[in-house]
């Protein structure tokens, strides 16, 4: 090739490959699809990747540019990993170069050196096996530290030190001068030393086992579909061990960050393996040494949340999703892709088999069941002769409520603690109160950005909500307010705050009360109830600081907290041995939405709440209030399970010719100007109008169920297909000419791929 150019993704929102010229001097066998370059681009420079090299151009001299730099020598992606990109791209309609920019890590896009760090390891000398305890104790911590160090019979890194409530390292410091303990340095991660495992599978864990075993070396997807309690993890944990025998890696997703130090600390005490782990509440440079320690081989495990799906594994064996139902696996902003869906194409590529696991699966998964496309694996029974516990709904019509709280429910707490057990109390909405208003004129508190009402936050303070402290769970530093009028009003959607006050704006009456409920009412009402019980509020609000979750993941454990209240964080996962109690306080309004998904989403957060009584050998309760006992879900739910309800809404969206019978495409498009946004859609309709629409269904444009967000006008235009090439042609006609709409540049407009919701 004596003239060539190279093919470059540049991060722009544009849905081109650029075309460059080399540097002077070099040869095509320099450059390789996947090395990163700097590239000028108008007045800046970026960083790009190479997508491949060709020997044409559309472009003329004058406009072809030399690259700036080259940065790398060795491709850092490799064929597979650009496959799955460009894949990406194309099915979810979303520029290239934005789409590398958003997978890889910070450091990695930004064009940084990248190299692995070296690991300090810390060892007890001779020297320092031969000190006797008794000269250190004027020093206990350094002893502390000594004797650690000594258990752990190997070099360790300074996770050792992480439970340690102490700063370690100024002692640590000291143990190094006097060369009791030793530093060295290397690239690997050192192994954890593993428990010996007393586990003997079930009949029906041994068949998932040896399925998804036989699988090795090609492609399949696998629902494994077990209730809550019959032991998922123990499968994962089996069928990884085996990988990592054999020299294979295992790319481990979660849905939620909370998940990951409860789900590593299990994997560290059963594996003796190098784990990394990956989520955004890391800093840049831990998730880039995650990213480069799998892709180099350096790493055998790495357990992330839904970005983690795009990092490359050098010698690939499993994927597993947990929870694989859970819809925080779909990106809402920006590249809105589907991490369970990308998973799929990733292991596709990669020929490994993926394990989607879930007590709950989505009508998305049990359709492809049926389609034949995924391996239905069905774990029915509790272990360790753990069974399902009994539900039963409390009908709360024309009966007296203490915040929301009936007699029957306060009863049964009173019970299950008298036993000595833990209990659960399920709402889902934080703060004290989803609504201010006045008695004496009715006036109710708007967010002025928002068409939603301003939540009562009563344990908070402006500004700080790091600061919102749990009774029970950090102590007392700061004392909770004692009324709703010191309290906060926050906007859930777009962050506004501000001080609740004193008097009603528009009569000026001091007659401002809470209606309905949050987590912080619940949680001062049981106080009042239980004023010697430890209670736990477990919400965003109280688990923003660093480790919160863990920490009050670990108090549940030691019995520190007897009483838990909090959102559906406290529905994904969590093994409470002693909870033997669940009660859901307020789901009707799951049983009434405009979201043709609700049915699904309240029956999953049912049964996985409902999960978290009775997992050891005490029978568990699950208590419902409600003011519909007689609602079909509810009925079906209790009488028949999961699988029945699941079973008749597959029949309701066939009927109804819904996902997953059916494909949608959502356009999304807002504007701080109402008229803008309702001239741009127009226009798209008149597009349309050009376009052969007989096998699409175009549906609006509408307004979002929530107009006005964040101080934006918000519309949609629905496209719905029966088929996924039918979509996908349409919207590569549609999308191309609504790019050069000179109105596209007065809003912001995105295509949302297999949309989760309407909002």
């Amino acid at each position: 090739m004596s003239r060539f150019y190279l093919n470059i993704a540049v991060d722009t929102p544009l849905h081109i490959v650029f075309d460059y010229l080399p540097l002077a001097q070099s040869e095509p066998s320099d450059y390789a699809p996947g090395q990163r370059v700097i590239v000028p681009f108008g007045r800046q420079q970026k960083t790009g990747v190479i997508l491949g090299l060709s020997s044409e151009t559309s472009l003329s001299k004058k406009q072809l540019k030399p690259i700036a730099q080259h940065l790398d020598k060795d491709p850092l992606l490799c064929e597979q990993d650009i496959t799955l990109y460009k894949w990406a791209s194309d099915y979810y309609h979303h520029p290239i170069g934005e789409v590398f920019s958003q997978v890889l890590p910070k450091q990695v896009r930004a064009g940084k050196p990248l190299c692995i760090e070296m690991q300090k390891l810390y060892a007890v000398s001779a020297v320092g096996h031969e000190v006797e305890e008794s000269s250190l104790k004027r020093s206990p911590r350094q002893l502390a530290l000594l004797q650690l160090i000594k258990s752990a019979d190997k070099p360790t890194d300074k996770s050792l030190f992480d439970h340690l409530e102490w700063d370690w390292r100024g002692p640590l410091k000291k143990l190094t001068e006097k060369a009791w303990v030793t530093v060295s340095q290397e690239q690997a991660l050192p192994c954890h030393k593993a428990s010996a495992p007393n586990f003997q599978p079930n009949p029906e864990q041994q068949a998932a086992i040896d399925a998804i075993i036989q699988s090795q070396g090609s492609f399949q997807t696998f629902l494994l579909d077990g209730i809550t309690g019959s032991g998922k993890t123990e499968v994962y944990l089996q069928l990884i061990q085996r990988l990592i025998a054999e020299g294979k890696q295992v790319l481990i997703l979660l849905p939620e960050i909370t998940l990951t130090p409860q789900l590593a600390n299990r994997f560290k005490q059963r594996l003796a393996a190098q784990m990394v782990i990956s989520h955004s509440k890391l800093n840049d440079s831990r998730r880039a040494q995650a990213w480069l320690r799998l892709k180099e081989g350096f790493a055998n495990i790495l357990l992330g949340t839904r970005s983690a799906v795009f990092t490359p594994m050098k010698n690939p064996g499993m994927i597993i999703l947990d929870e694989e139902h859970d819809t925080s696996f779909k990106q809402q902003q920006g590249f809105r892709y589907s991490a369970r869906d990308v998973a799929i194409m990733r292991a596709r590529n990669y020929k490994i088999p993926i394990v989607l696991g879930t007590a709950t699966p989505s009508l998305e998964s049990l359709h492809n069941v049926q389609q034949g496309r995924f391996t239905h694996l069905v774990l029915p029974k509790r272990t360790a002769g753990a069974v399902q516990p009994s539900i039963k709904l409390i009908d709360c019509k024309n009966q007296r409520l203490d915040n929301h709280l009936s007699d029957n429910l306060i009863k049964a707490i009173t019970k299950t603690l008298g036993r000595g057990e833990q209990v659960i109390l399920f709402v889902n909405r934080r703060g004290f109160a989803p609504v201010l208003m006045c008695h004496s004129c009715g006036w109710v508190c708007q967010c002025l950005r928002c068409d939603s009402r301003m939540v009562i936050h009563k344990n908070t303070y402006l500004h700080s909500p790091s600061t919102s402290l749990t009774r029970g769970h950090y102590g007392s530093k700061q004392k909770a307010s004692t009324s709703v009028a010191s309290g906060l009003l926050r906007c859930h959607h777009c962050g506004a705050e501000r001080r609740v006050p004193a008097n009603c704006p528009d009569c000026q009456q001091a007659e401002l009360f809470p209606l309905g409920i949050g987590t912080e009412r619940i949680e001062e009402t049981l106080s009042a109830h239980f004023p010697n019980i430890p209670i736990t509020r477990i919400d965003r609000d109280s688990t923003q600081r660093k480790d919160a979750m863990q920490a009050v993941i670990d108090k549940v454990h030691e019995g520190g907290a007897q009483i838990l209240v909090g959102t559906q964080m406290l529905a994904k996962g969590h093994h409470f041995p002693n909870v033997t109690l669940v009660g859901m306080v307020d789901i009707d309004a799951g049983l009434f939405s405009c979201d043709f998904r609700a049915s699904e989403r309240t029956s999953q957060l049912i049964t996985q709440v409902a999960g978290r009584a009775g997992r050891e050998k005490k029978k568990g309760l699950v208590l419902i209030q409600t003011h519909h006992p007689q609602h079909p879900l509810l009925t079906t739910l209790i009488s028949h399970g999961y699988e029945s309800f699941a079973k008749d809404a597959l029949k309701e969206r066939e009927q109804a010719q819904l996902p997953p019978y059916h494909y949608h495409a959502l356009l999304r498009v807002n504007a701080m100007d109402e008229q803008a946004v309702l001239s741009f859609l127009n226009k798209v309709k008149q597009l349309i109008s050009t376009i052969d629409t007989r096998q699409v269904n175009i549906l609006g444009p509408v307004p979002a169920p929530m107009l006005k967000r964040a101080g934006r006008f918000r519309y949609q235009l629905l496209i719905e297909a029966s088929q996924r090439k039918t979509r996908h042609h349409f919207l590569k006609t549609l999308l191309p000419a609504v790019e050069k709409l000179k109105l596209a540049r007065k809003t912001r407009w995105s295509i949302d791929i297999d949309p989760v919701d309407l909002y």
